[in-house]
C-alpha cells in the first residue's frame, strides 16, 4: 500500500462505492448543557451542605470535579472531528483518514489486489476490518460498532467484487 498525496479517480469512471465514516456521539449539544447543569447543581448543593457543616475546603474540590467533567466532554467532542472517506471506482480504491487535529493520510489501492480481512468475536461480532494488499494491512471503519462495521464490510466487499469483475458491456443489436 502506498501513501498517496492527492490522487483522484480517473475521469469518467463511475463511483461504485463511497462512504464517509464519522465517530458516533450520542450526546448532542443541548444534552451536554443539561448534563453539565445537573452536575453543577448537584455539586453546588453538596458544596453548600459541606460549607454549613464546616468543611468549607470541600467546595473547591466539588468545583474541580465539575471542571474535570467539562474538560473530559470537550476533549471527547474535539476527537469527534476525525473521519474516514472510502471510495471505490473500477480502477482505484481510495482511503482518506483525517484525524481530529486535521492530519490527513491517504492511500490509493488497486481494487483487483485488495481483500477484506476481518477479526470477529463469536459473542460481539466484527471487531476489526482491514484492507489487505500485497501483504500490508490498513485498518478501516475503526469508529463503527460491530453491527455497523458488518454492514459497511458487506457493502465494501460488494463494491470490490464489482471492481474485480471489470466493466460489463451490453451488446446492442444492430438496427
Amino acid at each position: 500500500m502506498s501513501e498517496s498525496n492527492a490522487e483522484t479517480a480517473h475521469a469518467g469512471e463511475p463511483t461504485l462505492f463511497s462512504a464517509l465514516l464519522t465517530p458516533h456521539r450520542s450526546l448532542g449539544s443541548v444534552g451536554f448543557l443539561v448534563l453539565m447543569a445537573v452536575i453543577a447543581g448537584i455539586s453546588f448543593v453538596g458544596g453548600i451542605v459541606f460549607f454549613i457543616v464546616g468543611a468549607w475546603p470541600v467546595i473547591g474540590f466539588m468545583g474541580l470535579d465539575v471542571a474535570l467533567v467539562y474538560w473530559a466532554f470537550r476533549a471527547n467532542y474535539l476527537a469527534a472531528a476525525a473521519y474516514e472517506e472510502v471510495t471505490v471506482t473500477p480502477s482505484q480504491l481510495r482511503v482518506k483518514k483525517v484525524s481530529h487535529r486535521g492530519e490527513v493520510a491517504e492511500w490509493s489501492l488497486n481494487p483487483v489486489w485488495v481483500r477484506l480481512d476481518r477479526v470477529t468475536h463469536e459473542e460481539f461480532g466484527l471487531l476489526q476490518l482491514f484492507l489487505v494488499s500485497r501483504g500490508k494491512r490498513l485498518a478501516v471503519a475503526a469508529f463503527l460498532g460491530p453491527k455497523e462495521k458488518e454492514s459497511f464490510a458487506a457493502a465494501l466487499a460488494a463494491a470490490i467484487g464489482e471492481a474485480k469483475r471489470g466493466p460489463t458491456r451490453t451488446l446492442i443489436p444492430p438496427p
